[in-house]
């Protein structure tokens, strides 16, 4: 494992250890966050710990020229109950993801730093967010780091059933349109997978980034 100094530098992906720890330490700065995701590496880490890079061996990823959502899903999208902004309320939303409750998980991995930083990115058009509303309140979205070829999502949250994976596929469409080559989500979860997402060798997608 790498130890990060004031240098803007990180170690090649293959250095990862097995689970995908790639380095620690360094900071939050624009710069180096935009340097990370370049490189196909993301910051991942609880309060408590220092900052912690990843680039695991397996990404979960989404083709949004080839995704299709469930018939279910796309009955709910048809119904209309949810209006769906993009870059509305980035803020809202990267607070909601901090501070829903989520099962199976205790506590959440994104501190003030994260929203400091994250909210900094979207400034500079580096980040985006999708909000999900009903009746004129916010009940769901989600937000991510947009490298112009590959959205790589960060966190979402549901005050209401069903209200992320609307915000989910209206990203992906979003994406198709604008022809983006990848959704990057990062690390597998079986909720990312009944969503869609499936997992590629951390070689293709590097291969897909630097392309």
């Amino acid at each position: 494992m790498y130890f990060l100094t004031k240098e803007l530098y990180f170690p090649p992906v293959e250095d990862a250890s097995y689970e995908g720890v790639l380095a620690v330490g360094g900071d939050l700065s624009i710069e180096r966050l935009l340097l990370a995701y370049d490189n196909g590496i993301f910051p991942w880490y609880d309060a408590d710990e220092p900052i912690l890079w990843w680039a695991p061996p397996y990404r979960m990823v989404v083709n949004p020229h080839d995704y299709k959502p469930a018939k279910s899903l796309r009955n709910i999208i048809n119904r209309n109950i949810f209006e769906v902004t993009i870059n509305n309320d980035f803020e809202a939303v990267i607070r909601n993801c901090q501070t829903v409750e989520r099962r199976n998980q205790d506590g959440t991995w994104i501190s003030e730093d994260i929203i400091k930083a994250y909210t900094e990115l979207h400034r500079l058009g580096k980040a985006k967010s999708f909000e999900v509303w009903q009746n004129g309140e916010l009940v769901g979205g989600l937000y991510g780091t947009d490298l112009g070829h590959i959205f790589c999502g960060e966190s979402m949250f549901a005050k209401v059933p069903n209200a992320s994976k609307v915000a989910f596929v209206k990203l992906v469409e979003y994406l198709r349109d604008n022809n983006y080559k990848l959704l990057d989500c990062q690390v597998h979860n079986d909720h990312l997978e009944s969503l869609g997402a499936f997992e590629i060798p951390r070689e293709l997608f590097m291969q897909i980034l630097k392309s």
